[in-house]
């Protein structure tokens, strides 16, 4: 009977609701074998009782199945997240941690791509810097970068004597991205295990300096990437980006279940492309009409802005300038977002 015995027989137990198993998350604390007999510790954070039952029954079942085992004694060590001194509410992983200097990490996610979720994450940085905030931005969608696109430079950036990679800054934002990292047309193949290590190094080996707000554009979806940040990292909130039609909403909720998982606040919901006016002052509902606000009344939390289409947030994000830098009265698009931000900073100061 070895520890790796035991330990492959424990990777088969799944944390509830993820497909990634308890080994993979960190969560074995002790392993003790006295001939046959093994007595093996867990720790979970997590509110939800049902969480260790489910764990404490799994592992007895899989460790049961090895062949010449003796006794077995699964001790299931459970913390509330909220007496964790990270102030944030942990959930699987082990150890949450704030990035040094940075007073807030807000995570801009949507179930699906294809709603402006990019679009959304550069303005209300913008917007946010412009009440006078320090903003950074870290693009975490590996596979599809669009910040240096988006804010118009393709600077690449350096190290400092640290080894620490210097942030590019880019109307008064702090950015990184793999995009500063890679030639125009090269792109990212790299497995789920890498990327993790690729987001870690954009979180914890970036120079944000002092912040007030840390903006995450995530990738859509709930993989690897969005489990890596939400297990590691000490959330202020997420915000869930969607357009008012049922399809993107039915991955959105996906998106909401991943965080209630975890235990991250929802800070809201903001409804994109929620509507185009023509010159005339007619709105046309493209995307149907309402479904972001009757998202949030059954979530309970706030509809955080309306973002409407337009003609002008298309050309700016083309032009390297996204639409949020504009005047409140040259564009509405730009009003929204200024409210979306006053928002998002009442509910993450709340």
């Amino acid at each position: 009977m070895t520890e790796e015995t035991i330990k492959s027989a424990l990777a088969k137990v799944k944390y509830p609701g993820f497909s990634r198993d308890i080994v993979a998350f960190g969560l074995i604390k002790e392993i003790t074998i006295k001939g046959v007999d093994v007595e093996v510790t867990i720790g979970v954070q997590t509110k939800d009782p049902k969480v260790p039952e489910t764990i404490f029954k799994d592992c007895q079942e899989e460790l049961n199945k090895i062949e010449g085992i003796g006794t077995t004694r699964v001790n299931v060590d459970v913390k509330n997240p909220d007496a964790q001194q990270t102030g944030g509410e942990d959930a699987p992983a082990q150890g949450k941690t704030s990035i040094p200097g940075v007073k807030n990490i807000i995570a801009v996610a949507s179930g699906k791509g294809g709603v402006g979720k990019s679009t959304v994450s550069s303005n209300l940085a913008i917007a946010l810097a412009k009440t006078g905030a320090k903003v950074g931005l870290c693009d975490c969608d590996l596979y599809g970068p669009s910040t240096a696109q988006m804010f118009g430079t393709n600077q690449q950036p350096y190290a400092n004597e640290r080894d620490e990679i210097i942030p590019i800054e880019a109307h008064g934002i702090k950015l990184m991205s793999m995009g500063f990292l890679l030639d125009d047309n090269s792109p990212v193949i790299v497995r789920g295990p890498l990327a993790t290590r690729y987001t870690q190094q954009f979180l914890r080996q970036v120079e944000w300096g002092e912040l007030d707000y840390l903006i995450l554009d995530l990738p859509p979806g709930t993989g690897d990437i969005q489990l890596t940040i939400v297990q590691t990292v000490a959330l202020s909130g997420a915000v869930i980006v969607t357009t008012p039609q049922e399809v993107a909403l039915i991955d959105a909720r996906k998106a909401v279940s991943m965080f209630a998982k975890v235990n991250v606040d929802i800070l809201g919901v903001v409804e994109n492309m929620s509507w185009f006016e023509c010159e005339h002052g007619t709105k046309y509902h493209l995307f149907g009409d309402g479904g972001g606000v009757k998202e949030a009344e059954r979530l309970k939390v706030p509809l955080l802005g309306q973002i409407p289409i337009d003609i002008t947030t298309r050309q700016c994000a083309d032009d390297g300038t996204p639409v949020a830098t504009l005047s409140e009265t040259e564009s509405s698009v730009s009003a929204a977002f200024k409210d979306t931000a006053e928002k998002v900073m009442a509910r993450v100061h709340r």
